[in-house]
């Protein structure tokens, strides 16, 4: 008698790591970032930090209930809610991260048979959800405590930077002509980076450079540090619980288009871009590295994965650079999401005869 095989839904891989694991460390990687948005943008960010993650761990629990199966303890209800409020305004009522977290458990993630059959990212799809019911919401920015009280400001860079226009000199310089307040300790440690280490060097950082880095500004929650999201991103990489394929991709890609094709409306000419400014505002970073990286809605081959990314950052440059959408990276990581199954099938390895 041979003995029983149990196969169960694809993709069949292994890994020494269980998915609570996977998760926890995963939120644990991001709860630096979150407590830095709480800090800077006060109770209101913890607010609708706490009605995403406890709508997601009702839902979960609702949704699943209908199937008879307890699944909060797999960990990814839990990062789906965190997800979904860091990647939004925290100004915005508390009923509007709940709802977006319940859409992405209740319709993207359950909808389509729990854990590993959703086709799209849950927590993106959220987003998306809220933000074509509630769009006057999701523009509920607040100033970033850490500024003085003559220098506050709600507009985000990347939406001041497109309200000032084109600038010969970038989207930072946009910004300092439209009188955009920076913080006191940007205006320091940059003219001392400029003074002591980069004016030898014939190079000089703009203004509002470390404000973008530590999110001494107006946007998301999950905005509010790209230095703690590139740590944690680190650590997932480090552990492997994401592959660097995709955000390398990703990231290289937009980046280069950004150089590239972004200094022609300011005419400037090609390759005088402001890749910095775009790659640190916009909340590219939070998707990039947690989102576009999901293992449900990614490629499984390493050549899909780098397609996978390079897809996003090409619409992600084509959404924020000429269609109406600010951010535009949220959309993109939602589309390419369409094309995994694709890719995959385009790039899986070839049986030889």
């Amino acid at each position: 008698m041979s003995p029983r095989v149990a196969v169960a839904a694809a993709p069949h891989l292994h890994a020494g790591m269980r998915t609570p694991a996977f998760a926890l460390i995963a939120a644990a990687c991001l709860l630096p970032a979150a407590g830095w948005g709480v800090l800077c943008y006060g109770p209101a960010a913890a607010t609708v930090l706490a009605a995403a993650i406890g709508s997601a761990l009702v839902t979960e629990l609702v949704t699943a209930g209908f199937r008879r199966r307890f699944t909060l303890d797999d960990g990814t209800a839990f990062l789906t809610g965190l997800l979904v409020g860091l990647s939004m305004p925290p100004g915005s009522p508390w009923y509007v991260p709940a709802a977006a977290a319940g859409f992405g458990i209740a319709v993207v993630k359950q909808g389509f048979g729990g854990l590993g059959r959703n086709w799209m990212n849950p927590a993106l799809a959220g987003r998306a959800f809220v933000a074509l019911s509630w769009p006057a919401a999701m523009s509920a920015w607040l100033p970033t405590r850490f500024l003085s009280a003559d220098a506050v400001s709600a507009a985000t860079p990347l939406a001041a930077a497109a309200a000032a226009g084109a600038s010969a000199g970038g989207p930072f310089a946009a910004l300092t002509a439209a009188g955009y307040p920076f913080s006191r300790t940007d205006d320091a440690v940059v003219s001392w980076l400029n003074a002591h280490l980069l004016s030898p060097l014939g190079m000089a950082a703009p203004r509002g450079l470390l404000d973008m880095l530590a999110g001494l500004h107006a946007g998301c929650i999950g905005e509010a540090s790209v230095i703690l999201l590139a740590a944690g991103a680190a650590v997932l990489l480090w552990r492997r619980i994401i592959r660097w394929e995709i955000p390398a991709a990703l990231f290289g890609v937009f980046a280069l288009l950004a150089w590239a094709l972004g200094g022609i409306p300011a005419g400037d000419g090609l390759f005088r871009g402001g890749a910095v400014f775009h790659l640190f505002s916009g909340g590219i970073v939070l998707a990039g590295f947690y989102m576009a990286t999901d293992p449900v809605t990614s490629p499984m081959t390493r050549w899909g994965r780098i397609a996978f990314g390079a897809i996003i950052g090409a619409l992600t440059f084509l959404l924020r650079f000429h269609g109406s959408a600010v951010e535009g990276i949220g959309l993109a990581v939602l589309l390419s999401n369409c094309l995994s199954p694709l890719l995959d099938r385009w790039t899986r390895p070839r049986r030889s005869a």
